[in-house]
């Protein structure tokens, strides 16, 4: 237990440091880089803070696996340069059994990226983006208009001026209810439509229902039968353009589903929706990394820990980058494309800690 507490006390300061170092940094950097467009646009500065405070849990998100990489192999380095491991090893404590309490840590921590990132990364980011986009005049919505959706094989129809995906509202709507001939029998009509969460049908403000009678539409009083038909998810009426990785896993199967009903190309995305899965476990992966590179040297040890942090995520982004174009070009499945790179560092790492040094 004593040393458990000595590598926590030593691993979890260096951790929260580098954490806020590098959340810091991304954050000057994404400051920097749009600070012409600010002055350009006179933004207020109230406003720029605004924007900075909303992309703040994105670059925790970011800086998570880096910091957590660093403040590993700083700390396990640091161990080695003072002799303190060696002193282990030859009391017959080997290292795994010691750097044991870090890799629970870092499966803990990857499910709490993951539940981390749905629940909070992705709905600030939204406002941060769509707050960026409206002061600098830049369009950047899912919002829809115009909007024509099939459904149940061509019996429902539905006809939608605008879409908005803040509210998940529809406005001006026509539902067409036509039979197996494909035949109109009724038509329900309402100037706005919100998505219900438990029902999951859409409720209407005052909807109207006409039904074809003799060539001609007749007012009759609205169906609840056809009212509980009315339940196309509202991702299917988002424009196209969206990036699944700015989402929530609810809204991106959502989305998916709503692409292969259409028949469009979803590899991609499905991809993306796995890879929302597998990338918390890079926490995992880096710990394992840290732990099988201890005792490479025992000189400048936080130029090294910082180097060997960087080379590591490198080539973790990068072998996914290359899985997900592979999986996006149908080379690979999309299941693959997102977790043979965990799978890939995984290997590494165990074969990097059985030469370690112990």
């Amino acid at each position: 237990m004593k040393l458990i507490w000595y590598i926590m006390k030593k691993f979890i300061p260096v951790f929260l440091g580098a954490l806020v170092f590098f959340g810091v940094i991304l954050n000057v950097v994404d400051l920097l880089m749009n600070l012409w467009k600010y002055i350009s646009f006179q933004v207020p500065m109230g406003t720029v803070l605004q924007i900075m405070k909303l992309y703040v849990p994105k670059t925790l998100w970011y800086s998570i696996p880096l910091a957590i990489l660093f403040a590993s192999s700083y700390c396990l380095s640091e161990l080695y340069a003072n002799n303190e491991l060696l002193a282990l090893f030859a009391s017959g404590v080997s290292l795994l059994k010691f750097t044991l309490p870090m890799l629970i840590f870092s499966v803990f921590m990857s499910f709490a990226l993951f539940v981390f990132d749905d629940k909070l990364v992705v709905n600030t980011y939204y406002q941060k983006t769509e707050l960026q986009a409206k002061v600098l005049e830049e369009s950047s919505s899912s919002n829809n208009s115009n909007v024509a959706v099939i459904a149940e094989g061509g019996d429902i129809l539905y006809f939608v001026r605008e879409y908005n995906e803040r509210q998940h509202r529809i406005f001006t709507v026509y539902i067409v209810f036509r039979d197996s001939e494909k035949r109109v029998q009724s038509i329900i009509y309402s100037g706005s439509g919100t998505w219900n969460e438990e029902t999951e049908v859409w409720d209407f403000k005052k909807p109207l229902q006409y039904d074809l009678v003799d060539e001609s539409l007749v007012s009759v009083p609205v169906s609840e039968e056809l009212l509980k038909r009315i339940n196309e998810p509202y991702g299917t009426f988002r424009r196209d353009t969206v990036d699944i990785e700015n989402i929530d896993v609810k809204n991106a199967k959502i989305y998916i589903d709503h692409l292969k009903r259409a028949g469009l190309p979803y590899n991609e995305e499905l991809s993306k929706y796995y890879k929302k899965f597998s990338f918390p476990f890079i926490i995992f992966i880096v710990v394992f990394l840290s732990i099988g590179l201890t005792g490479k040297t025992k000189k400048n040890v936080l130029l090294m820990s910082l180097a060997s942090s960087i080379t590591a995520a490198v080539l973790f982004y990068v072998t996914q980058m290359v899985t997900m174009l592979m999986a996006q070009y149908g080379y690979i499945s999309a299941l693959s494309g997102a977790w043979s790179p965990v799978v890939l560092f995984v290997i590494i790492s165990i074969v990097l800690l059985f030469f370690a040094r112990t």
